[in-house]
């Protein structure tokens, strides 16, 4: 049976049991939402919600996902939840296995602050990580071409240089890693400057763009974007959203995903040493498993990350994790599993 968990984790465990087990999609999603819902309320909201038993009142949570709250807030396992461990055990990985993936994770590598799209400042995300154990996060807001996610120009980006510096003094032995999430522009080429990105911990590249485009031009595109040296992360492969979203700029319908060559695209991250992100983000679940296991079979390293754009997002590694174990993903090839010295030499070479 699964341990206790908070109560937005146990909806979305509740989503991915459901998942696994070919529920409709309407029926995974109600739990999806009510976790996004429940993710938006502080410690404080979420008891007066509950000692006021107006949790139905939120849109988006029903009887059902607001038993399943209560009994987490409680600190017990949801007795749905315990009811889908125990039916659908031999079809999803053990907790305890994905429990012990997530301790070896000592970082997050995709991690948004108030600087582009994020909700908060850079130290309270750092202070967020830090709490939940993590050694170190690289802090990777948006480059400048993405202006809707106030992209940092790169002066903006030397300025936040000199922050992160400042405060890595006073977090010491924690690490902020200098970043950035660098568009994939329509040729391949990445949104930001050769000397700046040369500066940088950690380059996650990713499409934001032109998702539509046919096979042949996406795949010239990322691959043209994993050969850069610059890039050490492919982030979010397949650009999908498997659930819509609500951002500052209006809401988000769910995305199908991009096409492109898999087998070639996996195959250059391989020869030019480039991780492909396992994206934990409830709405994302990029790469799908399908894929996933493809980068696994052609030899890919990894890195599990949040892509967090809140503190309370920073606990979505468990979603990748989960997805790591059921397709075979070993903890030596995730890179974030290393320490902050050998991860950095990873990404310098």
């Amino acid at each position: 049976m699964s341990t206790p968990l908070p109560p937005a984790a146990a909806l979305r465990r509740i989503a991915f049991l459901l998942e696994r087990a070919r529920e409709p999609s309407y029926r995974v999603q109600a739990f999806r939402t009510a976790a996004a819902v429940v993710d938006g309320l502080d410690e404080g909201q979420l008891d007066l919600k509950i000692r006021t038993n107006t949790l139905k009142d939120l849109k988006g949570v029903g009887p059902k996902t607001a038993a399943v709250i209560v009994q987490a807030h409680q600190g017990r396992v949801p007795e749905y939840l315990a009811t889908l461990e125990q039916d659908l055990a031999e079809l999803v990985p053990a907790a305890d296995d994905v429990a012990e993936f997530r301790a070896a994770l000592r970082g997050d590598l995709h991690v948004h602050s108030d600087w582009s799209d994020g909700g908060s400042p850079i130290r309270e995300m750092a202070e967020s990580a830090m709490a939940l154990g993590h050694e170190y996060m690289a802090l990777t807001d948006h480059s400048p071409r993405l202006t809707v996610a106030n992209g940092l120009s790169p002066q903006r980006l030397e300025e936040q240089l000199d922050v992160v510096a400042a405060l890595n003094e006073e977090l010491a032995p924690f690490r902020i890693l200098t970043g950035i999430e660098c568009d994939i522009n329509v040729d391949g080429s990445l949104d930001q400057t050769d000397e700046l990105l040369g500066r940088l911990d950690v380059v996650v590249a990713s499409v934001h763009s032109d998702l539509r485009a046919d096979a042949t031009a996406m795949t010239e595109r990322m691959l043209r974007a994993v050969a850069n040296p610059h890039t050490d992360v492919l982030g979010h492969c397949t650009g999908r959203l498997v659930i819509g979203r609500r951002q500052r700029n209006g809401t988000q319908k769910p995305r199908p995903e991009s096409v492109f060559d898999a087998e070639a695209v996996f195959a250059a991250c391989v020869e030019f040493g480039t991780a492909v992100e396992i994206n934990s983000r409830p709405e994302r679940l990029d790469p799908p498993r399908r894929l996933l296991r493809l980068a696994v079979e052609l030899g890919c390293e990894f890195a599990i990350d949040t892509d967090a754009h809140a503190p309370g997002q920073l606990d979505w590694q468990g979603n990748g994790c989960e997805r790591a174990v059921e397709c075979g993903v070993d903890p030596d090839r995730v890179i974030n599993t290393r320490t902050a010295d050998d991860l950095l030499g990873w990404t310098g070479a």
